[in-house]
């Protein structure tokens, strides 16, 4: 069974016994994508690593050693 099987039979079963939708399938994909950005922002921050640009870096770093 497909995702969208399964969301339309649920959405089918919600209706019946008078329930809410669930949310459609991808909607908060986006959300869980930033939620988990954040937080490996903020673990950089408390290792006290860069946040920002840290693959950039270590590939400048690798390509010429004499760069940094």
């Amino acid at each position: 069974m497909s995702i969208t099987q399964q969301y339309l039979l649920d959405s089918y079963r919600a209706r019946l016994h008078g329930e809410p939708e669930p949310p459609a399938p991808g909607r908060h994909d986006l959300d869980a994508l930033r939620a988990v950005r954040d937080h490996r922002r903020f673990s950089a921050v408390v290792a006290e690593r860069p946040a920002h640009g840290r693959l950039r870096y270590a590939l400048r770093r690798w390509l010429d050693p004499r760069a940094l």
